[in-house]
């Protein structure tokens, strides 16, 4: 592996512009699971990254290092590394720069897949997006006004679930609504049905919303059918993030059963 020492070397400085979100078609994945996850889906990094120091002492990334080619591995002298780390603490002495997975936008949307309108906290779609893959959703689809999908803490959150999936972003999900193939499925108090006494779509586009407002009138006008989850009056709603994992694994149970 090549080893950095040098603050003013041109890839050092080409890592930090990565790091600090500066170029657009590549994102920095840090952490030993994280990158063992795009191994396992995606193949080798453009560069893989280590903390020289941490490197010699640590048996995981060791191992880790042993699927690096030589001709994308790295080191870097322990003084450089928290630099690039997005992680308090120097996270764990490992990442990865890959180039941003950009799938061209299918002609016609079938299956079963998540919709996602002006969801906006990295930790509810990170969960949205591990949730998704758990079930065997392979197509999210994220609306304009959502966190970037590719964002550290949406990476971080999902941990690893954006590597099995396709996530199309900077949508226009009124526009996508021609796209559609199966029923589309809100979640909404308002005129909906309660989960439970229906028998859902084998396939389906699961549409859920912004953390306050919801989904979009107009996009919500448009679905096919709307359900809602039976709760207490103690609280006012479920988290996007819940309500949506609740809906996917009702489906699950549903059509695995039969």
């Amino acid at each position: 592996m090549k080893h950095l020492q040098s603050r003013d070397n041109p890839q050092y400085k080409q890592l930090l512009r990565v790091s600090a979100g500066k170029v657009s078609d590549q994102v920095l994945l840090e952490g030993v699971h994280l990158c063992e996850e795009w191994l396992r889906h995606q193949g080798l990094p453009v560069w893989a990254v280590f903390d020289a120091e941490r490197l010699a002492q640590s048996a995981a990334l060791q191992r880790l290092a042993k699927h690096i080619d030589a001709d994308v591995g790295l080191t870097l002298d322990a003084a450089l590394y928290p630099r690039l780390s997005q992680v308090a603490g120097q996270g764990q002495g490992v990442c990865f720069v890959v180039k941003r997975p950009s799938p061209d936008l299918p002609a016609s949307i079938s299956g079963n897949v998540l919709w996602l309108d002006r969801v906006q906290d990295p930790g509810n779609l990170g969960t949205l997006l591990r949730t998704a893959a758990a079930v065997g959703i392979k197509q999210v689809f994220v609306s304009e006004g959502s966190v970037s999908a590719w964002s550290p803490k949406v990476l971080r959150s999902a941990q690893g679930a954006h590597f099995a999936l396709q996530v199309y972003e900077q949508l226009d999900l009124h526009a996508l609504c021609e796209r559609l193939r199966v029923p589309l499925v809100a979640t909404a108090l308002e005129q909906g049905q309660m989960l439970y006494s229906l028998e859902l779509p084998k396939a389906c586009a699961w549409l859920a919303g912004n953390e306050g407002q919801g989904v979009d009138p107009a996009l919500l006008a448009r679905a096919d059918l709307r359900v809602f989850i039976p709760q207490s009056d103690a609280v006012e709603s479920l988290n996007v993030g819940v309500a949506t994992a609740v809906c996917l694994y009702e489906q699950l149970r549903q059509h695995q059963a039969h």
